[in-house]
């Protein structure tokens, strides 16, 4: 059997080498040297980083150095000096900070790769990253969480991390979660943690007042008993990306396969964190890393295993392309491979272009509905596209009859922090005047008042079939995921329109055992 070291060695991982040529598009700038420029070209640098940032929401990365082909030519230490006093001077005027994240040889001297992050000017223009947890029951989600999003101590061993992110009195009773629980991560311009202040921990005010980049981490429910609930949280909080737990003492099992599956139908790029690594033996962990290698190369996917900050960068680079697969070995009690993994989520860009759909017409997903003494009726969900402010007529619905309703948003909060406008890409919670909580359910939209609302009873799909234990056919019942909706519903027809090496592809038509909203081009998920 082959060790840690071998695996890393055979995946031939970060390896110092030319870039691929210069993208017009995105984030990404080369510059090969920026010493003393005149005036006029110093402001076509900052309209081209401005450029840059609007394409990274926020975030920019420069590599210093580099030719636009992405030769490494790189500079003498005084050259590079100056180019990186010339690129914070760039920053400066758009009211960004630049981090030097590594620095590389290069052909005729050294070069670096650096971060331009953007302050937010308003609550609006946070770059919100969205981490799914998943994993088996007992491999640390909850846990690894409360260590992220502290004050910065660790875990006791005893579960003491994860009490902050328990909701029920029997979650506390258990260790277990049963539902989708939220915690926040803020990173600084410059990187830094926000949270971590040694002493307490901060609100979710405090830290958006500090940040300029937000990690929200959904805690989703390992048991199988409360698979449901997990695959909702998939579905519903539209994340950019899944955080697969693996207990390094446990190995891969069983759920761990499934919430692998899941994350992989919806499309949702993964990366790999083994816990618990200062109480598995190295035996055992290595096992665990080769059962995690070779379940990942099955899937078409690239591990890569990463030992040292130096690698960080280049993973969190390659993660847009969802192709690698990162994964980090960590200890909540000893706090090993934690600066990683901090470093790893400090990177990575967000998936998905939110910005995009600002100017569209409104829609809010509604995943959650509750009341509050004194305010009413209160909605949580996610701005799909447009935005919602106080005082807004919208749609709401569909009801039982299919009908919409036009309601009043009375105010809004975001990350617990009351705001007058939430826009497409923020999660949300909205008042609603005069409409009881009765009237409200999981699966309803709130929609543009320009917009044609209505509902269906069917619908078509084209459904990759991974594994069934039963015959699909004509008559057959499964429950459908499609954003927030989760509802039975009925296979009206089925053909099958090709058979793959390892799976069937079907195109049903399916009818709903109630009316639902759905939008087009919706991702769902069928369980059977």
């Amino acid at each position: 059997m082959k060790g840690v070291d071998d695996i890393s060695q055979d995946l031939g991982l970060m390896r110092v080498e030319d870039l691929t040529p210069e993208d017009d598009e995105g984030n990404m700038e080369y510059k090969w040297c920026l010493v003393n420029p005149s005036r006029e070209r110093f402001m076509q640098l900052v309209t081209q980083m401005n450029f840059r940032l609007l394409e990274g929401q926020g975030e920019a990365i420069y590599q210093v150095g580099v030719e636009d082909d992405g030769r490494l030519r790189g500079l003498d230490p005084d050259a590079l000096e100056a180019s990186l006093h010339s690129l914070k001077r760039m920053a400066s005027e758009l009211k960004a900070e630049t981090t030097v994240i590594c620095e590389t040889a290069g052909r005729e001297g050294k070069c670096a790769e650096v971060l331009v992050r953007q302050t937010p000017e308003s609550i609006e223009d946070y770059h919100d990253l969205r981490v799914a947890v998943a994993g088996n029951v007992d491999s640390g989600k909850s846990t690894l969480v409360g260590v992220l999003t502290g004050c910065g101590t660790l875990d006791n061993g005893r579960g003491c991390a994860r009490s902050q992110m328990f909701t029920h009195k029997h979650e506390l009773e258990s260790g277990r979660t049963s539902c989708v629980s939220q915690q926040i991560m803020g990173f600084s311009p410059c990187g830094e943690v926000i949270n971590y202040t040694g002493v307490r921990t901060l609100s979710w005010k405090d830290v958006i007042d500090k940040a300029s980049k937000v990690v929200t981490f959904f805690d989703l429910a390992g048991h199988e008993r409360y698979l449901k609930t997990t695959l909702f949280g998939l579905t519903a909080h539209a994340p950019d990306y899944c955080m697969l737990l693996v207990g390094a003492n446990m190995g891969v099992l069983r759920m761990t396969k499934e919430h692998l599956s899941i994350a992989l139908a919806l499309k949702v790029p993964v990366f790999v964190v083994v816990t618990k690594v200062d109480i598995a033996p190295d035996h055992v962990r290595e096992q665990t890393i080769q059962q995690i290698v070779k379940l990942f190369k099955a899937s078409r996917k690239m591990p890569v295993i990463i030992k040292s900050e130096a690698q960080v960068p280049m993973a969190a680079k390659n993660m847009a392309n969802d192709r690698v697969v990162p994964i980090f070995y960590v200890s909540n009690v000893t706090g090993e491979g934690l600066g990683n993994l901090r470093s790893f989520l400090n990177l990575i860009p967000g998936r998905q272009h939110w910005a995009e759909c600002k100017n569209e017409p409104t829609e809010f997903r509604i995943d959650e509905t509750f009341t509050v003494q004194g305010v009413g009726t209160v909605v949580a969900g996610t701005v799909a596209s447009g935005s919602i402010s106080a005082g807004q007529w919208l749609w709401l619905g569909p009801d039982s009859n299919g009908k919409f309703l036009k309601v009043q948003i009375k105010s809004l909060h975001y990350k617990r922090v009351p705001v007058k406008r939430v826009v497409a890409g923020q999660a949300g919670a909205l008042a609603i005047k005069k409409i009881k909580r009765c009237s409200v359910r999981k699966g309803m939209v709130l929609l543009d008042l320009s917009m044609r609302a209505g509902a269906v009873w069917s619908f078509q799909a084209e459904v990759v079939i991974l594994y069934h234990g039963t015959t699909i056919k004509e008559g057959y019942q499964p429950i459908v995921h499609c954003v927030t909706v989760r509802q039975a519903a009925k296979v009206c027809q089925a053909n099958q329109l090709a058979l793959e090496e390892t799976s069937y592809c079907l195109a049903l038509t399916l009818s709903l055992c109630f009316r639902l909203g759905l939008g087009n081009g919706d991702r769902s998920y069928q369980d059977g």
